[in-house]
């Protein structure tokens, strides 16, 4: 492998805002906002996100499905039950 080419691959937190919810991982991230934050004893940086596993409705089973304009009836009349 050449040298001096990978990026840096540290312990970085990431805390959702809508939940406040936080995530200890490992990234390649580069651009942080400066901010740290401490947790059981050591400091890492901080990395604010705005959609995680914790606040998707698609993991937290809150998903729901918004019918506009009756597209999903437009649907079924058009491609209904065919018979063979």
């Amino acid at each position: 492998m050449k040298a001096d080419i990978h990026p840096e691959y540290k312990d970085v937190v990431f805390q959702d805002i809508s939940t406040g919810e936080t995530f200890l991982t490992r990234s390649t991230i580069e651009k942080t906002s400066g901010e740290t934050i401490t947790l059981d004893g050591n400091e890492y940086p901080l990395v604010r996100i705005e959609v995680s596993s914790a606040s998707h409705p698609f993991y937290t089973g809150k998903q729901t499905l918004v019918d506009t304009e009756g597209r999903v009836e437009k649907f079924k009349q058009k491609f209904g039950r065919r018979r063979a």
